[in-house]
């Protein structure tokens, strides 16, 4: 177990943790949620002793062993890739040393042979005979081939580097498990594995991400940081979010009687009990369930971002017809032989094992660069709101957000004046004086909201969106994800974020190399198709990726 004691941190004025108390417990996965900047990532190095909290303590059971995720990629360049995931056990790789050096003594006395027996016998107990047979097997289910277990990690490419210190924050079986965003520049294979190993896992996980896709299928509760405080809830992100919600709801119906609200909320809690049944943490999810009461629910107190996209008139048949469409860069085909038509209600999910592709895929319809052959045509009636994935050039100017905004208000708008502009930013929570904020002080977060603001303004019936999720907290995330469900226009997207492409989707494009391949079908349903499956092999063979 893991206990959070009177925990309080605070930078100068400001507060992050003020008298935080907590437990965790062994068979649970915890997943650790808040508002970007709330204080995530600072909690879980304050667990691994990182950061020392200006008041109270974090107690460990004596004998269990915490494993952190590292976020340093180059502490262990000098070692090779087998070397650095045994050191996912320290205490072991120490052992091991300290053998190592007797044996290699010249002059080997009697008490250096009590001391190695010693060493051999609790080497053997910490499982150090199989222990690199052990971690070349979780090497190779994260996707690093045999081969590369003896490179250096400083001679591997970086999405590989996070895959090595994923297993090595995995190897030997920790008490204690901290993972700070382990999702990142994991494919999506990659990444159900990751769900599955998780979801068996029998020790204390703790884990931040902004993945809600993978928090529903590893979590059995949630750690809410909000107000300088943290409170742990029975269930996953999903049970969270919705339960969260309905009570709020419950809270605002005054017509409605006690006893009802009380059955309505049973009855969610039933229905969520029921599916929890399905996942790979069946037992201990489903029972954690039904032992909550009604009254451990709460509503939630965060706010959540008003992304409404309204068209300004609907498309009409012709929308986007893209002919044998093809690109290189630097001599590297991205793409070749692309080609497809848009239909009416149609929200497609662009996917490639290769981003760039992605991105130069989506500034070419949108008329940002060039393509090396092949045509596209838009329809008329066609209007567009693009989300790139870098959007740096939009901010170059140092504006306050109001003077940013005023300048995409399109022709089409006539009536601007300050309570308009203020509408639109207040909606991405931008209120009262933080209207005059400067661009250049803005987070990433922000960035991504303002641009947001700018996209609304637009009244477009065709959205495209490169990587939309980006930089955003789980609320704007929930928030854009019901947006985009309930847009009536065209949706051209693609992100990392299974849950977004899973709801939204309603046709897959994969773009490759050789060609695409084109289905109506949702996000989940691709992945399991046995025909996509083996035409993926196909498209990609022999591709050498960035």
């Amino acid at each position: 177990m893991i206990s959070v004691k009177n925990v309080s941190l605070s930078f100068g004025k400001r507060v992050l943790f003020d008298e935080v108390n907590l437990n965790f417990t062994k068979g649970n996965c915890y997943g650790v949620i808040g508002a970007n900047g709330a204080g995530k990532s600072t909690f879980l190095k304050i667990l691994s002793g990182e950061i020392e909290p200006n008041k109270g303590t974090v107690e460990i059971t004596p004998g269990e062993r915490m494993s952190v995720l590292k976020q340093n990629h180059f502490e262990f360049d000098e070692m090779t890739v087998l070397q650095t995931v045994l050191m996912g056990n320290k205490k072991l790789a120490e052992i091991a040393a300290e053998r190592d050096a007797i044996y290699a003594k010249e002059d080997f006395t009697e008490e250096d042979g009590m001391r190695a027996g010693e060493l051999e016998a609790e080497f053997g107990e910490m499982g150090g005979y199989t222990a690199e047979s052990d971690a070349g097997v979780l090497l190779g289910d994260l996707g690093v081939k045999e081969e590369l277990h003896s490179t250096l990690l400083k001679d591997i490419s970086g999405n590989l580097k996070v895959r090595v210190l994923l297993a090595q924050a995995l190897f030997g079986n920790p008490d204690i498990l901290l993972l700070d965003e382990p999702t990142n520049d994991l494919d999506v294979e990659t990444i159900g594995w990751l769900e599955n190993f998780l979801g068996g896992y029998e020790n204390i996980v703790i884990v931040v991400s902004h993945d809600r896709h993978f928090l529903d299928a590893v979590c059995t509760h949630v750690a809410d940081v909000d107000r300088a405080k943290i409170k742990i809830f029975t269930g996953n992100y999903s049970f969270w979010y919705e339960s969260s919600q309905l009570m709020a709801r419950q809270m605002n119906d005054k017509n409605k009687k006690i006893e009802e609200k009380r059955k309505d909320l049973l009855d969610f809690i039933a229905r969520f009990s029921a599916n929890a049944s399905k996942s790979k943490q069946a037992t201990s999810r489903k029972k954690a369930l039904e032992k909550l009461v009604v009254e451990d629910i709460e509503p939630s107190n965060r706010k959540y971002p008003g992304i409404i996209f309204k068209q300004l008139r609907e498309v009409g048949n012709q929308i986007l017809n893209v002919e044998k469409l093809e690109k290189s860069v630097d001599g590297r085909k991205l793409f070749s032989d692309v080609s497809f038509s848009i239909n009416k209600g149609d929200k497609v999910a662009f996917l490639s094992k290769d981003h760039l592709a992605l991105t130069t895929f989506f500034e070419v319809i949108n008329g940002e660069m060039e393509a090396d052959g092949g045509k596209l045509e838009w329809g008329t009636t066609v209007t567009k709101a693009y989300l790139p994935n870098e959007n740096s050039q939009f901010f170059t100017e140092d504006y306050n957000l109001m003077d940013w905004l005023r300048q995409y208000v399109p022709p089409h708008v006539t009536d601007v004046d300050e309570p308009f502009l203020r509408g639109f930013l207040g909606k991405m929570l931008f209120s009262g004086d933080e209207i005059m904020k400067k661009t250049k002080v803005l987070s990433g977060g922000e960035k991504v909201r303002c641009m947001l603001s700018r996209m609304m303004l637009q009244d477009p019936n065709v959205v495209i969106l490169d990587e939309p999720t980006n930089h955003l907290d789980l609320e704007s995330i929930q928030s854009f994800n019901e947006s985009m469900i309930n847009f009536k226009g065209i949706v051209l997207f693609t992100t990392h974020d299974h849950t977004f492409m899973q709801s939204v989707a309603t046709r897959i494009i994969e773009i490759t190399p050789k060609g695409i391949i084109d289905r109506l079908m949702t996000f989940d349903e691709y992945l399991a198709d046995d025909r996509v499956k083996a035409l993926r092999e196909e498209m990609y063979a022999e591709q050498v990726t960035a």
